[in-house]
C-alpha cells in the first residue's frame, strides 16, 4: 500500500516498553515463554477438536475457530515485538505497519463476534435442547463463522483506509509496541476528528452488538437453569458456561478499559500494558481456560495422553 497523501515517512519506529537493555532481556524471556505456550495451547486445542469425534459439536467448532483467531492474533504481534526487544533498531516499514494493523483488526473483530456466537450456541443448547441439532447445524455454524470474518474484514477496511489517509509528517515514533490505532492517531499532523468519530462509532457498534447478544443469551440461560429441578442438571449447565463466561469477562473487560477512556499521552502508556494483555496474554489464557474448566475437553485430552505408545522392548503397548 502506498503512503498516505503527504506523509513524509516510509517507516515508523516502535518505541516499545523500555530502553533498559536488562529489562528488555527479562521481558523477552517472559514474552517468549508466553508466546510458546500460546502457540502450543492453541494448536493443541485445534488438533484435539479436529481429531476427537466426541468434540465434533457446534460448541467446539466455534472454540476451534477461537483458537485459530487467538493463534493468528498472537503471531501477528508477538514475533515482531520479540525481535524489537533484542534489537536497537525498532523499525517497521509503512507497508508493514499497514499490514499489521489490518490483520490484527480483522482478528480482533472476529474474536469479539465469535464470543457472541458462542453465547448464542450455549443459549440454544440449554434453552432449546431438542431443536439444537437442527438450529445449530454444520452449515449454519459455517455461515455464522463466515459472517463474523466478513464483518471483521469490512470494518477493518474502513479502519485501515481511514488511518492511512492521514498525514504523518511531524514524527514517525509510535509510542507502542505495535501499530495500533490510538498511538497512530496521536502522531498524525492531520485533523483526526472525523476519523476518530468513524472508528469509535464502528467499534462501539461491534462491541455493543457482541455484549448485547451475550447478555441476552445468558439472561435466558440463567432463567432456564433456575427452572431446572435436578441439581445435577443445573451444575452441568453452569459448568458448560463457566469457561465461556470467564473468557468473555477477560476479553471485554480489557477492551473496554483500553478503548473507552479518552486518548492522551498518559493513557497511551497505560494502554500499552493493557494492550499486551489483550494481544498476547488472552490468546494464551483462552485454551487454558477451556481445557481446565471444560470436562469434555479434559476427557479428550486425557484420552489422547493415554493413547501415547510406550515401547517396552519390542512390544509397544497403550497406557
Amino acid at each position: 500500500m502506498a503512503k498516505g497523501n503527504g506523509s513524509a515517512f516510509s517507516e515508523f519506529i516502535l518505541q516499545g516498553f523500555t530502553d533498559n537493555p536488562k529489562m528488555q532481556l527479562v521481558l523477552f524471556t517472559v514474552f517468549f515463554l508466553v508466546y510458546v505456550i500460546t502457540v502450543l495451547g492453541n494448536l493443541g486445542m485445534i488438533l484435539l477438536i479436529c481429531t476427537k469425534p466426541q468434540l465434533h459439536k457446534p460448541m467446539y467448532y466455534f472454540l476451534g475457530n477461537l483458537s485459530f483467531v487467538d493463534l493468528c492474533c498472537a503471531s501477528t504481534i508477538a514475533p515482531k515485538m520479540l525481535i524489537d526487544l533484542l534489537s536497537e533498531s525498532k523499525r517497521i516499514s509503512y507497508t508493514g505497519c499497514v499490514t499489521q494493523l489490518f490483520v490484527f483488526d480483522i482478528l480482533a473483530d472476529a474474536e469479539c463476534l465469535l464470543l457472541a456466537l458462542m453465547a448464542y450456541d450455549r443459549y440454544v443448547a440449554i434453552c432449546n435442547p431438542l431443536l439444537y441439532p437442527a438450529i445449530m447445524s454444520k452449515k449454519v455454524c459455517q455461515q455464522m463463522i463466515a459472517v463474523a470474518y466478513c464483518i471483521g474484514l469490512i470494518d477493518t477496511i474502513v479502519y485501515t483506509s481511514s488511518i492511512f489517509r492521514l498525514i504523518f509528517c511531524q514524527s514517525n515514533v509510535i509510542n507502542h509496541f505495535f501499530c495500533d490505532i490510538p498511538p497512530l492517531l496521536m502522531i498524525s499532523c492531520s485533523d483526526t476528528y472525523i476519523t476518530e468519530i468513524a472508528i469509535i462509532v464502528i467499534a462501539s457498534f461491534i462491541e455493543a452488538c457482541s455484549i448485547t447478544m451475550i447478555l441476552v443469551s445468558y439472561v435466558y440461560i440463567l432463567a432456564t437453569i433456575l427452572r431446572m429441578r435436578s441439581a445435577e442438571g443445573r451444575h452441568k449447565a453452569f459448568s458448560t458456561c463457566a469457561s465461556h463466561l470467564t473468557a468473555v469477562g477477560i476479553y471485554h473487560g480489557t477492551v473496554l478499559f483500553i478503548y473507552v477512556q479518552p486518548s492522551s499521552s498518559d493513557s497511551i502508556d497505560q494502554d500499552k500494558w493493557a494492550s499486551l494483555f489483550y494481544t498476547v496474554v488472552i490468546p494464551m489464557l483462552n485454551p487454558l481456560i477451556y481445557s481446565l474448566r471444560n470436562k469434555e475437553v479434559k476427557d479428550a485430552a486425557t484420552k489422547s495422553v493415554g493413547n501415547i505408545w510406550i515401547f517396552k522392548g519390542n512390544n509397544p503397548r497403550y497406557i
